[in-house]
């Protein structure tokens, strides 16, 4: 937790100067009140002289409308100062979450990566409101006050010695006990944050084999894991309390009856008993603001810890230090000797891989399920990196070149299509913000969109809903191809992404793909054999290596693996 206070707080070291300033003025006043209170008694009451009492009065109005001030000035500068820190510390674990290739994601999870980026940062902001009001006028307010308590009457002082130390060990005891606890807070948290993201996100299939009942029980258990370990925190700390008062009302008993006996023999004015159990309220009630606080550390130093994990992790997938730029980009997509073994797995997913997508041309990946086919083109965009080999466009090896140079050569239309919650447009233009509406209207004919868009009542302006949901499994398809076209990249990358589309729909997309990516490379993952079955060159996997490699009427006679899938799909008519 230290570590990150250090490295987020830094630039606010003025305005933590000028809170310190002013609580530090708080603290003093409030020692500096039960002297003068002590001395309109001693002076003013006992003496029988108004116009001391009257005099010192006001002083004391003066010094607590002071501390007002000091007060609303001081929680002003640290309250905002804990949120500029809740607001840098989300915005350092989402630009390190943007550089995490997928290996680094798959290491913590999403869900967990959510509730660090929210419920975290927000248990450790909360200490720091807190403390930065509280945390630094409780040790001044405890020290100052055992200095004055001294002052007043030394032999009675002797008590501090009992009460002080038998607050902290309760203190102190609890705070032992809680922090495993918190731990495991945050990870019950994380747990019913997956257990939802799940249901939500499979929700169709959730009703559809009927397991609404199932998906319930197992929420309602994560959720009552996580509240019977919240149920043991505040068992624990509602113990705290009356410990606590109960010692600070043993102490007052103890104080009166032992000063009563000081004064009885003289050995201490009326005035300095009132000032000095003052004094010692003073001391417990700053014990009491650090023991608040110490419930919330124990979880917030937890939080602080898994923040920290994610910012300590060094990212696999970084630009080089020489970047190399290509003047004069065409698209050329070369393999070289590819082997790429997920981490963490003893057998390679891609074994000796070699070939290369030319400009201009097509081609095709084609492989059972399993072959590793989408793992192949991952490697393209760097959303991982090779093994061993080299993965290269116009002969740069891509792990030379900054990954925006690279991404900007790319348009990538995934598997599981996904649109963001805006508009059509907005989405269209996610590749090229500059792209005028006459561009975005020309991908959407050529991705075959045009008609379903246009009879939306707002056309390009239609809203889109997270995920794309409002559209069908075929228009989102439609429209990431859009997207991906509207990006004018040199490379297409079309991972299984004509599925959806019905065969007539299909084969109209790829006619009038085919005339828009002349001078592009088009590399194509498809299931569907009718897809490729013209593409300038297949590539054949099978287990992660190349079993074929050529046009369909070469592959017919030589690779036995492409005939099998191709008469599972079409007849020998079909097929010649």
């Amino acid at each position: 937790m230290t570590k990150l206070l250090r490295r987020f707080l830094r630039p606010y070291r003025g305005s933590l100067a000028i809170v310190m300033v002013l609580v530090t003025i708080q603290a003093l006043a409030n020692l500096y009140l039960p002297n003068l209170n002590a001395d309109i008694i001693n002076n003013g009451v006992l003496k029988g002289d108004t116009g001391y009492i009257v005099r010192t009065g006001v002083s004391m109005l003066l010094i607590t409308g002071l501390l007002g001030i000091c007060a609303i000035v001081g929680i002003y500068f640290g309250s905002r100062t804990a949120m500029a820190f809740g607001r840098d510390v989300r915005s350092a674990i989402f630009r390190q979450v943007m550089s995490f290739s997928q290996k680094e994601t798959n290491l913590f999870g999403t869900p967990t990566l959510i509730t660090r980026n929210t419920n975290d940062v927000q248990q450790v902001q909360m200490v720091l409101v807190m403390a930065f009001n509280i945390m630094i006028m409780a040790p001044i307010m405890c020290v100052g006050g055992i200095i004055m308590a001294l002052r007043e009457d030394v032999p009675l002082s002797g008590l501090l010695v009992v009460i002080i130390p038998l607050v902290l060990i309760v203190i102190g005891t609890l705070a032992i006990i809680a922090l495993p606890l918190f731990r495991s807070m945050q990870k019950r948290t994380d747990r019913v944050q997956q257990v939802m993201r799940e249901i939500l996100s499979g929700m169709r299939v959730i009703r559809a084999f009927v397991r609404t009942d199932h998906e319930e029980a197992r929420y309602d258990q994560a959720n009552q894991e996580l509240t019977n370990n919240a149920l043991r925190v505040n068992r624990l700390f509602a113990m705290m309390i009356p410990f606590l008062f109960g010692i600070m009302n043993l102490s007052t008993v103890a104080i009166v009856w032992f000063g009563g006996l000081r004064i009885d023999s003289g050995g201490m004015p009326l005035g300095n008993l009132s000032a000095f159990l003052q004094y010692v309220m003073l001391i417990l009630f700053s014990v009491m603001m650090a023991a608040l606080i110490f419930v919330m550390v124990p979880r917030a130093a937890a939080a602080a810890e898994r923040i920290q994990a994610v910012l300590d992790v060094e990212a696999t997938l970084c630009d080089p230090d020489e970047p190399v730029e290509i003047s004069d980009p065409h698209g050329a997509v070369e393999f070289r000797d590819v082997e790429f073994r997920y981490p963490g797995a003893q057998d390679a997913v891609l074994c000796a891989i070699s070939f290369t997508a030319r400009p201009g041309q097509t081609t095709a990946i084609v492989g059972s399920t399993g072959s590793g086919k989408t793992t192949l083109v991952n490697l393209i965009p760097r959303f991982y990196d090779v093994t061993e080999g080299s993965v290269s466009i116009d002969g740069v090896d891509v792990r030379k070149m900054r990954q925006e140079d690279l991404w900007q050569l790319i348009g990538v239309v995934p598997q599981k299509s996904f649109l963001f919650s805006g508009t059509v447009a907005s989405n269209l233009r996610y590749g090229d913000e500059s792209a005028t509406d006459e561009a975005l209207w020309h991908a959407l004919e050529i991705a075959q969109a045009r008609d379903f868009v246009t009879e939306m009542p707002a056309q390009m302006g239609a809203e889109i809903d997270q995920g794309g949901t409002n559209v069908s499994g075929g228009q989102r398809q439609r429209l990431a191809i859009a997207r991906a076209i509207a990006k004018k990249p040199k490379v297409f990358i079309f991972d299984d992404s004509f599925s959806a589309l019905d065969f007539k729909t299909d084969q109209q997309l790829r006619a009038a793909l085919h005339k828009e990516t002349r001078d592009a490379t088009v590399i194509i993952v498809a299931q569907r054999v009718g897809t490729i079955m013209h593409a300038d060159q297949i590539v054949v996997l099978d287990s992660g290596e190349i079993v074929g490699k050529g046009t369909h009427a070469q592959l017919m006679k030589t690779c036995d693996i492409y005939r099998e899938i191709v008469f599972s799909q079409l007849s020998q008519e079909e097929a010649s």
